[in-house]
């Protein structure tokens, strides 16, 4: 029994829950430079469980809890905290100082916010606004039904219906690293910076990607039954742009590489109706 609890796709699994709780302390310490890459961790781990329990033959039940368990902390809850310190850290956007590194930085505000919020300190934190970084919980409030879904819903063995909540994580990876790399450019009031971690803007883009996690959308797997070029075309076709995007853009790839796997996966599903209705 303990074997078969404590086998090596287990092991990654209770890996990638690690990496999320870190994730979780390092976001709440400031350092949301670093947190993401515990996220990358973790979805490394996520890939690695589910592909060695199935080719080592050990898939089963207590695996599908335990990677449902870890991907609600990874997944759901990281990805949420991280965000609501982003969230607060875009607030005050125009408190920047060169003389400020990233980490003080995002520290200091997420200590005002905190005195703030929690203990009625006042600061300069705008009372109409200093409730708006709570609204980053919904990634995890969506995710918990997401995931409970994935694991009733029969339809999704081979595919997805909905947004999977790896997926959604790495979305919202984007505005840390971004956030962090692109510090000194803040000052700069006509950068894009000022746009894209406009709190609203922010505030739009978490209900919007959460609500896909629920949504009726049929998206494809990138687990593969055999490696042939065959039926596999669309995976293989977007894991290329994918490598192609991150090594001419990187961070920046981030967005795009969602946003393409969403129009692939229509494009996929048209194909496949269309396939059936000529074999009709």
């Amino acid at each position: 029994m303990i074997k078969q609890t404590f086998n090596i796709p287990n092991l990654l699994t209770a890996t990638n829950m690690l990496s999320g709780v870190v994730a979780i302390i390092l976001a709440l310490s400031g350092r949301i430079d670093i947190a993401p890459l515990c996220i990358f961790v973790g979805l490394l781990c996520d890939f690695l469980d589910g592909f060695l329990a199935r080719k080592l033959g050990i898939a089963g039940e207590l695996g599908k809890q335990l990677d449902s368990l870890a991907d609600m902390i990874t997944f759901g809850v990281a990805p949420g905290v991280i965000m609501m310190v982003v969230m607060v850290s875009s607030i005050y956007m125009d408190s920047f100082s060169t003389e400020t590194n990233f980490t003080s930085y995002v520290h200091y505000e997420l200590s005002l916010w905190i005195n703030a919020v929690f203990y009625n300190v006042d600061n300069d934190m705008n009372a109409s606004i200093k409730y708006l970084p709570f609204i980053a919980l919904f990634i995890p409030f969506m995710s918990m039904f997401r995931l409970a879904k994935f694991n009733l819903d029969t339809r999704q063995n081979d595919s997805f219906i909905g947004l999977p909540t790896p997926l959604n994580t790495f979305f919202f990876l984007f505005f840390p690293l971004v956030m962090a790399m692109n510090f000194e450019q803040w000052h700069n009031q006509e950068s894009i910076y000022s746009l894209l971690f406009n709190p609203y803007l922010l505030t739009v883009l978490i209900v919007l990607m959460s609500c896909l996690l629920l949504a009726e959308l049929p998206l494809f797997s990138l687990k593969v039954k055999h490696f042939s070029w065959k039926e596999n075309e669309v995976r293989y076709i977007f894991l290329i742009v994918c490598v192609i995007l991150i090594l001419s853009i990187r961070v920046w790839a981030i967005p795009i590489i969602v946003i393409l796997y969403l129009i692939l996966s229509f494009i996929e599903n048209k194909l496949i109706k269309k396939s059936k209705i000529n074999e009709v």
